[in-house]
């Protein structure tokens, strides 16, 4: 007879994520806007030279902060630089790692929840009274942001 691995569950530190999240999602702002800024300059010089026709790029822009976010978050850190700073890190289930394009989803489920205010409400809210400090968008793909 073979015997069946025992497995443990994974247990992730989430106390005071809450208020790490808030300042690691400000220092990222910053620098989803300074690489905003970059691209749309780089585009508009390329709209100069191409006679306009690089500026039907500029609605690509708008999904700078999602790139960023599946780039670092479904990076090898798995975290944001503002996460890296303040000493978290996205997990999945289990622990596990969280690929490019499940950290896409989360950061496009974050944003629709930041453009809404009640869903941005119910998103704290649920932060607030969970042991766990997940919030919606964290539950709605399966993550969980800890301490690294």
């Amino acid at each position: 007879m073979s015997e069946v691995p025992v497995t443990r569950p994974i247990t992730v530190d989430t106390r005071g994520v809450l208020a790490g999240r808030l300042f690691a999602y400000l220092i990222d702002v910053v620098i989803i806007f300074v690489l905003t800024a970059v691209l749309g300059s780089i585009i508009a010089f390329l709209g100069v030279v191409t006679f306009g026709l690089a500026w039907m790029l500029f609605p690509l822009l708008a999904g700078t902060g999602v790139l960023y976010s599946a780039i670092t978050v479904g990076g090898d850190a798995q975290a944001t630089v503002g996460m890296r700073w303040l000493g978290l890190r996205v997990v999945g289930p289990e622990g596990t790692r969280v690929d490019w394009l499940i950290a896409a989803v989360h950061a496009i489920f974050f944003y629709i929840a930041v453009s809404t205010f009640i869903l941005f409400v119910l998103d704290i809210l649920t932060g607030l009274v969970r042991s766990d400090r997940r919030m919606l968008h964290d539950l709605l793909t399966g993550l969980t942001i800890a301490r690294a």
